[in-house]
């Protein structure tokens, strides 16, 4: 029996990571888990562990220390790197950028620095759609310009591609940029969800902590978009579609069938959904209101987007096995399971 192959996954013990090492394990891989924890914690971990049943390899540590990235490169014999370690708070963004900028950006230069030291090149990247700015046209496909972010988050995806393009130009990488929609939802077991630090930034785990109670209310920003409802229009796809999708964008590489050094590849469901059709949808799925009010627009904000997914399918052989529904009833469950066990 051949020995699995070692995959470096930055950011592991975080809501994407983690639900991505899962699926990496069930499909052969030994994944290697580095995270320093400011934005996550170990609740996560023991999540994997019991989804798998066994704990994967983790090591504390921040991916802008090359002391510390140098020591796991020479401990395991690393195959290919996920790429997750990033602040991904648009609001927070806009009020701290230099925060962002730092840890977004160094921690990719820092990674890439690493991975060249070893020769290391299969490289799968945690973008964003937040590079497309405000889109021309609906929904988005990855020929559309990159126009000015809408927030300095947005602008350190932007930036880190095309570092990541311009060394895989060069050779010493292989890159597949995956350019996610709105990922939402949990593991169908309800071990695995997103567990945000504080205030959430994303919209479900606030809705699933509004219902909980944990929140005294969801706030809507802005109903006066133009948009048939009045309030913005994302496209929300299962976070274990999103996972799968890693798994099969590095088997890819690491197969040599990729001709391109560097390509971008949307990961969304094709489907555009309001905020408020969101809450919509949570009430009829799980039978419970969900309160909330209209607050004024946020900065940073995108008002329309969703993706058009025909790259993924024709080059990944991908597509979303979840719907909305299952998404918001797999959200739902995670949340009951938190509030029921001890902190």
């Amino acid at each position: 029996m051949s020995k699995p192959s070692y995959v470096l996954v930055t950011g592991g013990a975080g809501y994407i990571g983690a639900h991505t090492a899962v699926e990496l394990a069930l499909a052969g891989f030994e994944p290697v888990l580095i995270d320093n924890l400011s934005r996550s914690n170990e609740r996560l971990l023991k999540g994997i562990a019991d989804v798998l049943g066994r704990n994967l390899i983790f090591h504390r540590g921040d991916c802008r220390d090359e002391k510390f990235l140098e020591d796991v490169f020479a401990k395991y014999p690393i195959a290919g790197v996920l790429h997750f370690a990033a602040f991904k708070a648009v609001g927070e963004s806009v009020q701290q950028p230099e925060l962002y900028y730092n840890n977004n950006l160094n921690s990719t230069l820092t990674l890439v620095r690493a991975m060249a030291r070893v020769g290391v090149k299969p490289f799968v990247f945690s973008s964003s759609c937040t590079v497309y700015g405000e889109p021309d046209h609906i929904p988005v496909d990855e020929s559309a310009p990159l126009k000015r972010a809408e927030s300095p988050y947005g602008a350190t995806k932007q930036m880190s591609e095309r570092i990541l393009e311009d060394e895989a130009n060069t050779g010493r990488l292989r890159v597949i940029s995956l350019r996610y929609f709105n990922p939402i939802g949990a593991h169908p077991s309800a071990k695995l969800g997103e567990l945000p630090i504080g205030e959430p930034s994303n919209l479900v785990p606030y809705v699933t902590q509004a219902v909980a109670g944990k929140r005294k209310s969801l706030t809507v920003f802005g109903n006066d978009y133009p948009t048939p409802d009045g309030s913005c229009i994302r496209d929300f796809i299962h976070v274990v579609d999103l996972a799968k999708a890693h798994v099969v964008a590095l088997q890819l590489l690491l197969s040599h069938s990729v001709a391109e050094a560097f390509q971008a590849i949307n990961l969304g469901t094709g489907q555009g959904v309001s905020v408020l059709e969101l809450i919509n949808t949570f009430v009829r799925v799980t039978g419970v209101a969900v309160p909330f009010t209209i607050g004024p627009r946020r900065p940073g904000d995108v008002v329309k987007t969703y993706a058009d997914v025909k790259r993924a399918r024709e080059r990944l052989k991908w597509q979303c096995e979840y719907s909305l529904d299952d998404a918001l009833r797999h959200a739902w469950a995670w949340e009951q399971q938190l509030s029921h066990s001890i902190p």
